[in-house]
């Protein structure tokens, strides 16, 4: 006798599974747990073979026999039932593979292993986000082909971002080495692209080192009448020659303007390791005047969309553009670069210099000595007679570069 749904609900567990048939090999089991399972009994080429249909009530009695219905025919044209049931799950767990070692899949798990500052992982999210997921980030890794990749980079090349096509290259490169290395892909494309890109400009971190065009700059910044926290911005970059994303990721919490010292910690540096900035006078007053426009905000520079978020990226560079500084003179970075020629010049220690621009030192002994020591007694005088002399500049008069000579 056929089963039905009173039949089914009122069905008790027993001490044994027992079996409630429907007919034509459709029976449901009952466990002593309570659960309903359905089975399919069917012959292939003389043989009897168990097919599990899923489980009463989330497969109804209609939907279990035809799901019956369904492999007679297929029995009828000579196809195994289970066969293709084995198929069809095998497709399901290859498309889930496959969707899972996707560029992009592969590209953040790489990301989340990375240990780096949080400035270089948002760039190099940045980077992947912008230049290559959109072109690439949805097929399988193990089949992006060189060509492929290479008509990505040369959207951003042509594009004019020589620099952003390069480091979006060398991204991609780590990400497939990654790749490799995790079984996902048995080829790195970016090897077979060495000298397909144009090379970027030859200038680096353009910089205005100068002394005279150090004045004319320093008095181009005090005329910006832009928003006044850009205006901060410009001020404090070149008195605390810090990285520009150090600089615009900048939280109140770091500063201690009564001691005058600025603690950015490991995880921002590039470098993983924590960093003192001793604040100049000039500094202080900076911020301070600063704090009535931000004190309510996380970012010493908020930015102008939402202060929830710091300044954007090219904040800095793009208030250098519109004081008549093209690229090619002076950036964001260029403050660094104004600072370590300049103050070597000016005859300060070396290692002082070094650790106040968180450098790493190649040397490991040195580094470790220099780290340990900080040198933060010279640094901080090396920081306001730094103010100092910019100050002299600034006021276009003949300034005397005073610093402590190396013996």
């Amino acid at each position: 006798m056929p089963l039905s749904d009173v039949a089914i609900r009122k069905a008790k567990p027993a001490a044994k599974p027992y079996k409630m048939a429907d007919g034509r090999g459709l029976f449901l089991l009952v466990k002593p747990t309570g659960s309903k399972l359905w089975r399919w009994k069917y012959r292939v080429d003389g043989r009897e073979k168990l097919l599990a249909l899923g489980a009463y009530p989330e497969v109804s009695l209609t939907a279990a026999r035809d799901a019956t219905t369904d492999g007679r025919k297929l029995l009828a044209n000579g196809t195994d039932p289970g066969e293709v049931r084995k198929a069809v799950k095998a497709e399901r767990i290859e498309a889930a593979a496959v969707a899972s070692d996707t560029f992009e899949a592969v590209a953040r798990e790489w990301m989340a292993r990375q240990d780096v500052a949080e400035v270089t992982a948002n760039k190099t999210r940045w980077i992947l986000e912008t230049f290559l997921f959109p072109e690439i980030g949805r097929r399988p890794i193990a089949e992006v082909t060189a060509r492929e990749l290479l008509d990505a980079l040369r959207k951003v090349e042509e594009s004019g971002r020589l620099e952003s096509a390069k480091r979006a290259k060398i991204k991609a490169g780590q990400v497939f080495r990654y790749a490799m290395l995790e079984g996902k892909t048995n080829t790195d494309p970016t090897a077979s692209l060495r000298g397909a890109l144009k090379p970027p400009s030859g200038k680096h971190h353009a910089a205005v080192t100068d002394p005279a065009r150090m004045g004319e700059l320093l008095r181009a910044i005090d005329g910006f009448t832009g928003q006044p926290v850009t205006l901060a911005a410009l001020k404090l970059a070149p008195l605390v020659f810090v990285r520009p994303g150090e600089l615009r990721h900048a939280e109140w919490a770091e500063f201690d303007l009564d001691e005058a010292i600025w603690r950015i910690p490991g995880e921002k540096m590039k470098m993983k390791a924590a960093h003192l900035v001793p604040l100049s006078s000039q500094a202080v007053t900076i911020l301070r005047e600063l704090h009535a426009f931000s004190s309510g905000d996380r970012y010493v520079f908020p930015g102008l969309r939402t202060a929830s978020r710091p300044m954007s990226e090219n904040t800095v560079n793009a208030a250098l553009r519109r004081l008549g500084y093209t690229g090619e003179e002076m950036t964001g970075h260029g403050f660094r670069s104004m600072a370590a020629t300049r103050l070597n010049e000016m005859g300060w220690n070396a290692d002082a210099i070094e650790r106040q621009l968180a450098h790493a030192e190649s040397n490991k002994v040195r580094e470790a000595y220099t780290h340990a020591a900080q040198y933060l007694e010279e640094r901080t005088r090396m920081m306001q007679a730094w103010a100092d002399y910019l100050d002299g500049l600034r006021a276009g008069g003949k300034v005397i570069a005073i610093g402590r000579k190396v013996s």
